[in-house]
């Protein structure tokens, strides 16, 4: 335990808050879980700390160009007036029909927060379908802040994991810094399917989907074999 900070299961014991009909065995259950919330919450921080605290990442040498849904854009274009990047690989190239369903509930829960998060740095979404195609799928899946970047070469996607090895494409979340006119590579999510525990889908951590954070909260949890859809019918 980090020094100076009251141990967790002393901070659960605190709390006062009861809920009409439990059990004395339920608060005793529900008290040692908060517990371990506690110490999942000052994991969180701690992680995040040494995240903040990478030595500075890779160069970005390359000049990547997109097509942006105001026009072409470079790279350094993507910063805005920010001094940090964050930029999401969708899976959405050419050769699909439809774009990953997981990628889009990510995204739609996301374009609610772009304008908030926007205040302190930039995202963008990036994508390898031409850029009329990631406007017109944005107006149907009635995104409004989200701002979406064709990759028309593919060197961006290639070089920063947005594409397998067989040409195919991949989720992936990355972070650059804009310091001194130089920018570089901060952090990417590295979690895979050989980091996977076994029975579980290949997941980050924190975990970027919101709606993972709130079936994790339920009785049902996330499910094996459950994934978000692009549409529903009466069925699902």
């Amino acid at each position: 335990m980090d020094a100076g900070l009251v141990p967790a299961a002393e901070l659960a014991a605190r709390e006062t808050m009861r809920f009409p009909g439990e059990s004395k065995e339920y608060r005793r259950a529900r008290t040692a879980l908060l517990a371990e919330e506690i110490e999942l919450r000052r994991h969180i921080e701690r992680v995040a700390e040494l995240r903040r605290q990478l030595p500075p990442g890779g160069e970005v040498t390359r000049d990547y160009r997109f097509e942006g849904e105001d026009g072409p854009a470079s790279f350094a274009d993507l910063f805005g007036d920010k001094q940090t990047l964050v930029a999401y690989s969708y899976m959405f190239g050419p050769q699909r029909e439809t774009p990953c369903p997981m990628c889009t509930s990510l995204l739609s829960a996301w374009d609610g927060e772009a304008e908030d998060v926007g205040q302190r740095v930039s995202l963008v979404v990036i994508a390898r379908s031409p850029i009329e195609r990631l406007k017109a799928f944005k107006a149907k899946r009635g995104w409004r802040h989200l701002r979406l970047y064709s990759d028309v070469s593919g060197d961006y996607s290639r070089d920063y994991h947005g594409m397998t090895n067989d040409g195919g494409d991949d989720a992936a979340f990355a972070v650059f810094t804009r310091r001194d006119g130089c920018i570089r590579h901060f952090w990417s999510g590295e979690m895979g399917f050989e980091s996977a525990d076994p029975g579980q889908d290949p997941r980050g951590a924190p975990d970027l989907m919101p709606i993972w954070t709130i079936l994790d909260s339920t009785p049902e949890g996330r499910a094996a074999d459950w994934y978000p859809k692009l549409e529903y019918g009466r069925d699902d």
